[in-house]
């Protein structure tokens, strides 16, 4: 592909150096639609990045556009705070109808804000109210977030520096496979839990991620994740679990905790709660957990009353039948790891791993710096993809649910050239 140096000035003299993705992927963008992404040249882009998974649905989905253009043209409530509204009725209707019910779970919703990490946020408050206690058990790798409660339950070096200040009451232990098999899974953290001289404040709460996504698509066995409910349950510990980015169908289920058989304490969902990409996040708890006071945690975008609208018409169009949803995820999931597969084997002295579920990738580099090398080839090529893991040494794929056979072969064939053009 053949791209034109694009007029970046008013982004590198204006905008802070914080940013982050516009650096691997140099271009303005203009339009999106489905899987495609356009520059302003009209250069064609294939999305495996899906908004970091808040647009698993695609760009501008006909469906989703068409309820949330029809509730703006009616002049429909778009700021409401937390006032009751008729498209946060239709939202806790269809979620009670379509999601919970069906799985058998109790859930009280709460509002916290419009990102992951205000319901991180609330989760850990709340853990913290209900036990009484302050220190919060997270894992290696784990990311949840980027305020300051949730960095201090990230792994991320990098990112916990930014904060400033000491990350205080956060304690990690290891994640499944931590130790690649050879200590017995939950040795260390159930022998300080029981020692008293192990210095660590009983926890109120263990946040988890059932596959860690910026950590490096690490993805926890089911029955690791059991064995970790029954720790909680037996030493008097919430159980959070993180479906920010693996909940909404990205694993397959609604919920990535489900192929466990879990049921835990609090869950965290944002990205494409909403469907759209318009920012929302729900916190999910037990009903004898709900003991907030009017009012004790708020914010002012809390009631996003479009992105209620394009939620319930996501839950409509694709969750009301969710068994069929599930099974396109699974089989796609299986294309790419029959392509990721017959990439590391053609690259077997390079590749050192593959790893996923369902529409989550990650393939590792023995070369640390190998998957950045890929990522920006995959660009040139015409692909979006980005890396994680610690050291940005994982190529993370991320396409929509959406996606075609062909497209998902499309951007499977450019990956396997970006790997080998990178050798």
């Amino acid at each position: 592909m053949t791209i034109t140096q694009p007029d970046l000035s008013v982004f590198e003299t204006l905008e802070s150096e914080v940013r982050s993705y516009c650096r691997g992927w140099p271009t303005v963008f203009d339009r999106a639609h489905g899987s495609r992404m356009y520059d302003e040249d009209g250069h064609e882009y294939l999305d495996f990045f899906a908004g970091a998974g808040s647009l698993n649905y695609g760009h501008n989905n006909p469906v989703l556009k068409r309820a949330l253009i029809d509730y703006l043209e009616r002049d429909g409530v778009t700021h409401g705070l937390d006032m009751s509204t008729t498209a946060k009725r239709a939202f806790l209707e269809s979620f009670q109808n379509w999601i919970l019910r069906p799985r058998d779970l109790p859930y009280k919703v709460m509002f916290p804000g419009p990102t992951g990490t205000n319901a991180v946020e609330s989760a850990l408050k709340l853990a913290r109210k209900v036990k009484g206690r302050e220190a919060i058990v997270s894992f290696t790798n784990a990311f949840h977030g980027m305020s300051l409660g949730s960095l201090a339950v990230t792994g991320n070096a990098f990112k916990r520096a930014g904060a400033g200040v000491p990350l205080v009451h956060g304690t990690p232990m290891p994640f499944d496979n931590y130790f690649d098999g050879q200590v017995p899974d939950f040795l260390w953290f159930e022998r300080i839990l029981e020692d008293q001289g192990s210095g660590l404040n009983k926890p109120a709460a263990v946040i988890v991620e059932t596959v860690q996504g910026e950590g490096g698509i690490n993805v926890a066995r089911p029955e690791w994740l059991r064995a970790l409910a029954d720790l909680c349950e037996r030493q008097d510990m919430l159980l959070i679990v993180d479906d920010i980015q693996m909940g909404c169908g990205r694993t397959g289920a609604f919920f990535s905790f489900e192929e466990a058989g879990i049921t835990p304490d609090i869950v965290t969902v944002s990205k494409s709660i909403s469907g759209y990409g318009l920012p929302m996040a729900l916190t999910l708890f037990k009903p004898e957990l709900d003991v907030w006071e009017p009012g004790e945690h708020n914010g002012t975008f809390r009631g996003n009353n479009p992105a209620f609208v394009t939620a319930t018409a996501t839950l409509e169009a694709y969750w009301a039948d969710g068994a069929a949803m599930e099974k396109q995820t699974r089989k796609r999931g299986e294309q790419v790891e029959q392509a990721l597969a017959a990439i590391a084997e053609e690259n077997a002295d390079e590749v050192k791993e593959y790893r996923g579920r369902g529409l989550v990738w990650g393939m590792e580099f023995h070369d640390k710096s190998r998957a950045e090398r890929v990522a920006r080839r995959a660009f040139e090529l015409g692909l979006l993809i980005e890396t994680s893991g610690p050291e940005s040494e994982v190529v993370k794929l991320l396409p929509a649910l959406t996606i075609t056979p062909d497209e998902l072969d499309e951007g499977l064939t450019t990956l396997a050239r970006s790997v080998r053009e990178t050798a």
